[in-house]
Formats: structure tokens, sequence, C-alpha cells
């Protein structure tokens, strides 16, 4: 543990993707830093990293400090979020952040030391955390200490050790709330294919998630199957996620009987299935697989939904497929009251350790009985993946007649 200093400025940056968590994570680490060190000033760097690198940040004022709670209410986050990656210096000069020959980790750096902050707080996935773990190492190592204590963003559940990330449990609520909207289009056309696209790169929590959250829905609603309100026709039928084994030809077959039987199929499908059989139809037709500055495949740009419902159509039947993504619907939504007690307790202990100088991402360790504790930040990674033995998800794929094969593990 780092020894502990007078705590005379705080910054705060959320940064990646959204999830329905940053606003109400700023409002927890303000709110608890104006009961425990009410001196203390507080800052709030603009966009993330693009912010730091640009010196752009706001002071939370009196009045910030005050209406705090509202923003509890809302999704997004308040102070803004970039894709920036500290590490890859050609895409930060193109964007003009730094010049040709800066080194955009120290420039960052520099930064915190002329804003004079004490206690840097991260909201964000792995590569958010780790980065300012990097900035901290260069301060320390240049006679400046710097503490940071992050806190776990995803929205699909996938950061090494943690157990549950802020904001991913509201995102599986908001992709069921989706679907029960989506899924009323299978009686727009006879012999319908809906294909619920949802986010998830590496990992299949979200939408393992979201799919038991709209069967506990379906399966608590009444039904009036005479008139062809039929409660089959609303069911989850496939679920396809990055750590499932690609069986197409007997998912086609099952599946085929399916809409054979009630003229329908909804499948719920992780953006990350399937992706390494997309890149190479892509790659063997000559087609450039584009990138993002983090060197992931640029998802949209493939559009995994579109693939498989393609495939799909085409073996089953179907005479008119939809294809709906969740993604950003799911997102920048508020978080719910579940999520709110996990940033409650997260934030609490955020504070906790920023002012005992001890650094490190808070989350609730899966390598240490779930200990809620501030995890070291070279133990941090991402691309966790769903585990497909979890009970409820078993119990899923047995309801809806799919075997569950596991995958090749990805490279990542």
């Amino acid at each position: 543990m780092s020894e502990s200093k007078p705590i005379r400025r705080i910054a705060l940056l959320t940064a990646g993707g959204f999830a329905p968590c940053l606003s109400a994570s700023v409002a927890g680490l303000v709110r608890r830093y104006t009961e425990v060190l009410p001196d203390a000033e507080i800052i709030a760097y603009q966009y993330g990293y693009h912010g730091l690198l640009t010196g752009t940040f706001v002071v939370v004022d009196e009045r910030a400090r005050a209406d705090i709670d509202v923003l509890d209410n809302f999704g997004g986050s308040p102070i803004g979020n970039s894709r920036v990656k500290l590490t890859n210096a050609k895409n930060l000069v193109e964007r003009g952040l730094v010049t040709e020959g800066q080194d955009p980790l120290q420039v960052a750096a520099e930064q915190l030391r002329k804003d004079g902050v004490d206690v840097l707080h991260t909201i964000g996935g792995d590569d958010t955390n780790t980065t300012a773990a990097d900035l901290a190492a260069y301060l320390e190592d240049n006679g400046y200490h710097l503490t940071v204590v992050g806190l776990p963003k995803t929205i699909d559940n996938d950061i090494i050790p943690i157990r549950q990330s802020l904001g991913a449990n509201t995102a599986a609520e908001q992709a069921s709330i989706f679907a029960q909207n989506i899924i009323g289009e299978h009686r727009s056309n006879p012999r319908m294919l809906i294909v619920h696209e949802v986010m998830g790169r590496h990992c299949g929590w979200l939408t393992a998630a979201a799919a038991q959250r709209y069967r506990s829905w379906w399966s608590e609603q009444e039904w009036n199957p005479a008139l062809g309100l039929a409660k089959e026709r609303w069911d989850v039928h496939a679920v396809f996620l990055p750590e499932l084994k690609l069986d197409m030809a007997g998912e086609a077959e099952r599946l085929r009987g399916i809409m054979d039987e009630i003229g329908n199929v909804n499948i719920f499908l992780s953006e990350g299935a399937g992706v390494p059989e997309i890149i190479a139809e892509m790659e063997a037709a000559g087609e450039e697989v584009q990138r993002d500055p983090f060197g992931h495949v640029k998802l949209d740009t493939i559009n995994p939904g579109a693939w498989f419902a393609k495939q799909f159509a085409a073996l089953i039947g179907a005479e008119k497929t939809m294809v709906q993504k969740s993604g950003y619907f799911s997102r920048s939504a508020r978080a719910n009251d579940e999520d709110l007690a996990l940033i409650r307790l997260m934030t609490d202990l955020a504070v906790v350790k920023a002012i005992a100088g001890e650094s490190g991402v808070i989350g609730h360790d899966e390598e240490n009985d779930d200990e809620l504790t501030a995890i070291a930040f070279p133990r941090i990674a991402g691309g966790k993946a769903f585990d497909l033995t979890t009970p409820w998800f078993g119990a899923l794929l047995g309801e809806i007649g799919q075997n569950a094969v596991a995958a090749e593990p990805a490279e990542h």
C-alpha cells in the first residue's frame, strides 16, 4: 500500500463505450467525496482520455454537487466518453490529439501532474483501467505519486477477475425489454425469422442473461392461443454465443422444424458469435476487415446479425427476416435498482481505497472468494468468457432444446 498524503484534487473520467452505470458512478463518487472530503476539489476530464490529452476538464462546483442525485436518473455519461488508446500514437497523431514524436502516455501523465491531480478515478473496461495504471507508474517513476482507483464498466460482464461489471445487469434487463417489443413482429409475415443481435464481442454473458430475463417475462404472461396469441411463437428458439460451437447444419434442421410447426423463429445472437467464420468468408472474397484503434474488428462493418439471418433464412425456409440490434438501446439506459446498489457499494469502497492511497480496480474478486476489494491492475484483463456450465444457462438451453457444445477458445 502506498503512503497516503493529503488529497487536494480528485479527477474523474469515463471512457470506452457507454454502459448503464456511468452517470450513476460519477454521482456516487462525487456524493461520497462531498460527505468525507468536502474541501477537496473534484474535476472531470471531458470525453475520457481525449480530455486528459487536451487538458479539458470541468470543476464539479457547489451547484453540481447540490444536484448530484439527478445523475442517477439518466444513462449515458454527463462528462463524455471517447475511444482513445494511449499506446496507439499513430491514431492519436491522425486525430490531432498529440504531435508527431510525442509519447501519448507521457503527454497524459504530464497533464495530470500539471493539473495537480492526487487521485484519478477511471470508470471503464480493462483498457481504460490498465492504461490509468500505466500513467500512475510513469508518474511514480518521475517523482509524482498518483493514486488510481478504477471502477469496472462493461455491459457484457467480461473483466477478469471481476464477478459482476457495473451496468451489465441493467443492459440485460433492457435487452429483454427491447425483445419484448421486437418479437411481436413475428406475425408481420408468414414464416418469419427474427434475429435479436446483442452486444458482446468475446463474451456471451449479456446475450445469455438477456435471453434468461426475456424468458422469465415470457413465462409470466397470459396467452390466447385460440386467436393466435401462442406462447410458443413468443419463445426464444435459439441462443448463439461466441463460447458455443456453431453447428449451422444441426441448428438449421432443428429450427426448420420449429418454423414448419409454428410459423416463426426467434434467435438471440451475440454479435461475436460466428465472427471467425464471417472473417474467413470476407478474406476469402478479398474484402478488407476493418479494425478500431484497439485492433478489434469493427463488428458493425461485418454485420454478424445480417450474416446469420442470410444463412438461416435459406436453410429454414424463411419468407422474411428481420435483424434488430438492442445494443445502443441497452447501453445508454439509466442504471436499474440492482446496479444502483452495486454502484453505491463500489463507489464507497473506491473512496476508502483512494484515501488510503491504495490503487486498483474495485470489484468482487472471483479468484479470492468474491471479496469486494481493490484488485491490483496487473491482474485485470478483458475478454472473460461466459461460463457455459452456469446452471441457469444450461436450464435455458435444455428448455428450448438446443445442445451446448463449447467452441474452441477464441484468440483475442
